[in-house]
């Protein structure tokens, strides 16, 4: 149980990031190019970059490459459900 509760932790402080919870809301629904993500969150491509490297070594993001393009998306079904959850309990219009 406890390697479970540290592998959770890992996690959950991986996607804590304003930008990576941005990030993470904006690939619920469709795969995004860096240049996607950095118009949508407005900031720089080397600051999405990174914080899509952080999130791509703990399994949560994977790409694919098309062309001169590469398409990230979240890799794990598990966050998908988690982010919906969030913007339920915390997003909604009361």
């Amino acid at each position: 149980m406890d390697d479970q509760v540290d592998d959770l932790a890992v996690l959950l402080k991986s996607i804590s990031h304003p930008i990576r919870l941005k990030i993470l809301c904006l690939l619920q629904d469709r795969e995004l190019t860096v240049s996607e993500i950095r118009e949508e969150v407005e900031t720089s491509g080397a600051n999405i970059s990174q914080h899509l490297n952080i999130m791509r070594n703990q399994g949560i993001i994977g790409s694919h490459k098309e062309a001169n393009y590469i398409y990230n998306r979240i890799a794990d079904e598990r966050i998908i459900e988690l982010m919906k959850t969030m913007k339920q309990l915390f997003c909604s219009i009361a």
